[in-house]
């Protein structure tokens, strides 16, 4: 079982959800720091920064062959390799250190506008 944090198209209900939807085993909700950026279909997180705060998502607890899905997905290709358009990391919830798993990220906000409720979900329910 792999644990996996996301907090956009991968949320249950979104876009991408019907990507990992097979391997799904659970879903929790949860929180992480960092901040979000709004790059128009997806968001990106970036986990340090002067604008870190709360970021809400969910906890998808997968079959293992569920993470090689979200890897090609979200174009990650190996740690550090030069094509990634995500890292891929281990991060601890915000508000139950015994939850952990991965999560992809990017190194900075890429000039896009950060997504001050730290949800994606409540970015598209207020505009």
């Amino acid at each position: 079982m792999i644990a996996l944090f996301v907090y956009g198209t991968l949320l249950t209900g979104e876009a991408n959800f019907s990507v990992v939807e097979p391997y799904v085993l659970s879903v929790r909700p949860g929180t992480v720091r960092g901040a979000l950026y709004d790059a128009g279909a997806y968001p990106g997180l970036v986990l340090s920064g002067r604008e870190e705060r709360l970021v809400l998502g969910e906890w998808l607890i997968l079959r293992d062959e569920g993470l090689a899905e979200t890897d090609r997905l979200e174009e990650y290709y190996g740690p550090g390799a030069p094509n990634n358009d995500y890292e891929r990391v281990w991060i601890r919830d915000a508000g139950n250190e015994e939850r952990e798993g991965w999560v992809y990220v990017w190194n900075g906000s890429r000039g896009f506008p950060r997504i001050s409720e730290g949800s994606w979900r409540r970015r598209y329910k207020l505009q």
